[in-house]
């Protein structure tokens, strides 16, 4: 807060300067709308905010609000100097003034900055300018496939079918359908929310309390639209989420055990040809020193022998 007050007493603005920027501000901000930006729970979220006029002048301070809470404030002066405040480290690119980039990063988006509305503004002395960028938040986070399981009940040949899926914001819709296309009759969905009080993330579970016969299929979806997300999870007919996952398993396996014995059967192959290889090489070098050895013994036999000696006889 000491750097805060520190900025303030900083700011000594050229008057004639200070107004023509406030009003070239005014006239540029006059056409801008407010925009939403998608902030995923955990990840950080950038604002954008675009002004390139900024860069041509010196001496001149920036507020980010949130509402009307200040959470970010940088002054620049014509020495180049800069002195910033922020709260939970948000922050603005370093060259702002130079590129007219001034974008908020908030570090990580949270459910309780959802529908939040920042603004920038323009200080100079006493004054400020209309708000330079008007941005509102929204935040979302996906939920886990649901799980949907049967409880085993006889009571009226009813049987009842559990939803189950967590982690996600905001709340989402959950509907049914049996056999991929009839709406489950009215009251016969119970669905309850319930919101983490440290993480403001759902978990939800949906119960189906319906008469179908047994080798009916049942469907859960929970939709999402924040995130542009449907999952959807079934239980009948069709291979239940254990099953699926038990084959999904086994074919994993096959496929590496076929992977490895086609790696072995290469490798077996490759050594083979390299034996035959070094056979022939060992032969080819055995065979040459014994026809050196019959080509010496040869000559050998021929100067041992007699010359035969012509007569008149």
């Amino acid at each position: 807060m000491n750097e805060f007050r520190a900025s303030e007493r900083a700011m000594q603005v050229v008057p004639w300067r200070g107004a023509a920027l406030l009003l070239c501000c005014v006239c540029l901000c006059a056409g801008v709308e407010k925009d939403c930006v998608l902030g995923k729970v955990g990840e950080p979220v950038l604002l954008p905010c675009l002004y390139p006029a900024l860069s041509i002048f010196l001496n001149f301070s920036i507020e980010w609000r949130k509402y009307d809470k200040v959470v970010f404030r940088s002054l620049w002066d014509e020495d180049g100097n800069v002195e910033t405040w922020s709260v939970n480290h948000v922050r603005i690119p370093t060259d702002a003034p130079l590129t007219g980039n001034f974008s908020l990063e908030l570090p990580s988006a949270h459910p309780k900055h959802d529908r939040s509305q920042y603004r920038l503004f323009l200080l100079s002395g006493e004054n400020q300018s209309a708000p330079l960028c008007t941005m509102c938040l929204r935040i979302a986070a996906s939920f886990r496939t649901p799980e949907v399981k049967k409880e085993h009940t006889e009571e009226n040949d009813e049987s009842t079918y559990l939803c189950h899926s967590s982690g996600g914001y905001p709340e989402p819709v959950v509907y049914w359908l049996i056999n991929n296309s009839q709406e489950p009759p009215d009251g016969s969905v119970r669905t309850q929310v319930e919101a983490l009080p440290d993480s403001h993330l759902y978990n939800i579970t949906s119960q189906l309390t319906v008469n179908i016969p047994k080798d009916a299929t049942v469907s859960c979806t929970i939709k999402n639209p924040s995130m542009n997300e449907t999952l959807t999870s079934k239980y009948g007919a069709s291979p239940n989420p254990v099953e699926w996952q038990a084959s999904h398993g086994m074919w994993i396996f096959s496929t590496v055990l076929c992977v490895v014995v086609a790696i072995m059967v290469i490798a077996g192959v490759y050594y083979q040809i390299h034996l035959d290889r070094i056979n022939k090489r060992r032969k080819k070098e055995y065979e040459e020193p014994q026809r050196g050895r019959r080509y010496q013994w040869k000559q050998a036999a021929e100067a041992m022998m007699p010359e035969q000696v012509e007569t008149d006889v």
